[in-house]
């Protein structure tokens, strides 16, 4: 059986999963877009650089314990359920975002307010952990084994449209408020996470449990400790090759989304927080479909070269992209809808080009790599090893190489190296999933 050609109400199942993910990268994102503000609240304002790596840690802290909330949720996920289980994580993230709106600052409560803002970091991260898992084995077990990268390719837009929201609701909120965003209205974005969550969770609870879990319930082929079936087996060597293949992801999606916006604000020294989300959040919109286009394509050449073209382009380019959007936005930096601004916002959506190449098809290739009984915590633990440790050392790696050196080429050693390496590595180990069908409770026979 390879699944629904045309998967009952898709619609529904896709926009369900994207907007509980849409909101998840929401609330993560705007804690990184308001780094600079956040150092100055929430640490001793006497050394600036000193705070703003500081509060770039604490973003990166919240990457580094993804995994464990991928481990937890992952088991949670293969033994209660794909449906009830990101409803958790969606409730948690939201929680622990909207806090972050209500804490005292440093000038009010001293370090209190540093070590209550890692906490509810920490939450975000743990529950962000939970969730990508249980988005991606949602959709994949709704679709078609024909079409499961098109399928998926929708979703893998979620944490890019994420940034997009974030963007739009910053900028907003700058606007209308004006120098009173600095003072106190930079809480808004955090606070409307609130509301965001709680509309999330009210059209995912109109969601019902996916037909292949339930075959798997039905039959009484649930696994008892998915954590031993999946990392205590044979299907530990799928989940490390798994693993290498999504940290060159991982690093691909932050160096070409994220560090581009961290560039712009500390190599360009572009000191107009407008422009500079203009610039990302148009250049995001315009890439964005290159998710789906390149998860379409994966359906008819294969997941493994569309991901391994991503990784090259990546390694050979970035440097030279890098130096060009430095060339075009100093010494005189960029003013909105000149020259300079469109050349910029064409840069990087090139940059977002390649997250397409590689995060487009990965939904599929690792649903398709790994067995139902043990998908969720499957997928979830490489997906966060890759993308937490991997993708999420890169903002502060990248900050601290140029802070200390000043040099472009310094700074972007660790986004080249990682995609190349991976590249060589997931050539000779990496399979070929496009064929596999998951529409068996116990998974197809994965490829050596």
């Amino acid at each position: 059986m390879a699944g629904p050609e045309i998967p009952k109400d898709f619609r529904r199942v896709i926009v369900a999963a994207s907007v509980g993910n849409v909101i998840e990268w929401y609330d993560f994102y705007i804690f990184g877009s308001l780094a600079a503000i956040l150092s100055v609240k929430f640490f001793e304002k006497t050394h600036p650089v000193a705070a703003l790596l500081s509060t770039i840690a604490l973003f990166t802290a919240g990457f580094l314990v993804r995994p464990f909330g991928a481990f937890l949720f992952g088991w949670m996920g293969d033994r209660v359920g794909r449906k009830y289980t990101f409803l958790v994580t969606l409730t948690g993230m939201g929680i622990g975002t909207g806090c972050i709106g209500l804490i005292p600052t440093f000038e009010q409560i001293g370090v209190a307010a540093a070590f209550i803002l890692f906490g509810l970091r920490m939450i975000q991260g743990l529950c962000l952990g939970g969730e990508y898992g249980g988005a991606i084995t949602y959709v994949a077990e709704h679709v078609s084994d024909r079409h499961r990268g098109f399928y998926t390719g929708w979703l893998q837009t979620s944490p890019t449209l994420g940034i997009v929201v974030s963007l739009a609701v910053i900028i907003a909120t700058r606007l209308y408020f004006g120098p009173d965003f600095d003072a106190w209205a930079w809480r808004i974005p955090f606070l409307i996470s609130f509301l965001l969550v709680a509309i999330a969770i009210y059209i995912r609870l109109q969601l019902q449990e996916t037909p292949i879990f339930e075959e798997i319930k039905a039959k009484g082929q649930m696994t008892r400790n998915p954590w031993k079936e999946a990392f205590l087996s044979a299907n530990i060597k799928y989940v490390l090759i798994a693993s290498i293949v999504v940290i060159g992801q991982g690093v691909v999606w932050y160096s070409g989304q994220f560090w581009a916006l961290y560039f712009l604000q500390q190599v360009s020294g572009i000191k107009d927080a407008l422009v500079i989300n203009f610039a990302v959040g148009i250049a995001l919109l315009i890439a964005t479909p290159t998710l789906i286009i390149y998860g379409w394509l994966s359906d008819y050449i294969g997941r493994k070269p569309v991901i391994l073209s991503g990784f090259f382009l990546a390694a050979l380019t970035y440097y030279p992209l890098y130096s060009w959007l430095k060339e075009v936005t100093q010494p005189a930096g960029i003013a909105l809808w000149n020259g300079n601004f469109w050349v910029a916002v064409g840069i990087i959506a090139i940059l977002v080009s390649y997250v397409g190449m590689v995060y487009g098809p990965i939904g599929a290739f690792l649903a398709e790599y790994f067995p139902g009984r043990i998908r969720y915590t499957s997928v979830s633990v490489p997906y966060h090893i890759g993308n937490g440790w991997g993708g999420g050392l890169v903002p502060f790696i990248t900050s601290a190489a140029f802070a200390s050196t000043g040099s472009i080429g310094y700074a972007l050693l660790y986004p080249i190296a990682v995609p190349a390496v991976a590249l060589v590595l997931a050539l000779f180990l990496m399979p070929e999933t496009r064929k596999i069908s998951i529409w068996q409770p116990t998974g197809a026979k994965v490829p050596a």
